[in-house]
């Protein structure tokens, strides 16, 4: 199985452009590992809500690539964004969910995709147009890839373990997360607003 941090890292450079939202936990730490970026919002204290600003800000910038990197725990406390996902469906929202099968940053419990869940079946279902499940650092690369340069609602899951770093914390202060990525939306070309 491959690690989440091989797929952040694989794709660090070509989120450079992109608006990214995070989930809390081990995320957030391993996308900060790899370097803070001011276009970078780390949705700390707020479990399942990252797929629901993803899509607010994608609906709100519409010519902006908007990224979301979720974790299976988060997207099954909030199962319903994903019909709302797929009601919208802005071409700009890649939904990414790292799915270790485990609640990993709160204890490691097992989610409900350990026994049989699969997110990309439900994400399928709910109406999201494009969907998949990737397995190797390339098969993610590349999806993701084409995703970002490419036009259209998708969920990509990667089956990652269920390893993460030591600690699941971030040293950038929440309040000063939130008006670095104030900053950086006010700061695109007005073509995006």
């Amino acid at each position: 199985m491959l690690l989440r941090l091989e797929c952040l890292r694989s794709i660090y450079y070509d989120l450079e452009n992109c608006l990214v939202v995070t989930i809390m936990g081990a995320v957030a730490a391993e996308l900060q590992l790899l370097g803070h970026r001011p276009n970078f919002f780390y949705l700390q204290h707020a479990m399942g809500l990252a797929s629901s600003t993803g899509l607010g800000l994608a609906l709100s910038l519409p010519h902006q690539k908007v990224v979301v990197l979720d974790g299976d725990g988060s997207l099954l406390m909030n199962l319903g964004s994903l019909s709302t996902l797929a009601r919208y469906k802005p071409k700009n929202l890649l939904h990414i969910v790292f799915d270790n099968e485990s609640l990993l940053s709160v204890g490691g419990f097992p989610t409900a995709t350990s026994t049989g869940a699969d997110l990309e079946g439900i994400a399928r279902a709910a109406g999201i147009p494009q969907t998949c499940t990737v397995r190797s650092v390339e098969d993610f690369t590349a999806v993701v890839r084409r995703a970002i340069s490419g036009e259209g609602l998708q969920t990509i899951v990667a089956k990652v373990e269920a390893t993460g770093p030591k600690v699941f914390v971030t040293d950038l202060g929440l309040l000063e997360n939130r008006f670095q990525f104030r900053r950086y939306i006010q700061s695109l070309a007005p073509k995006s607003r």
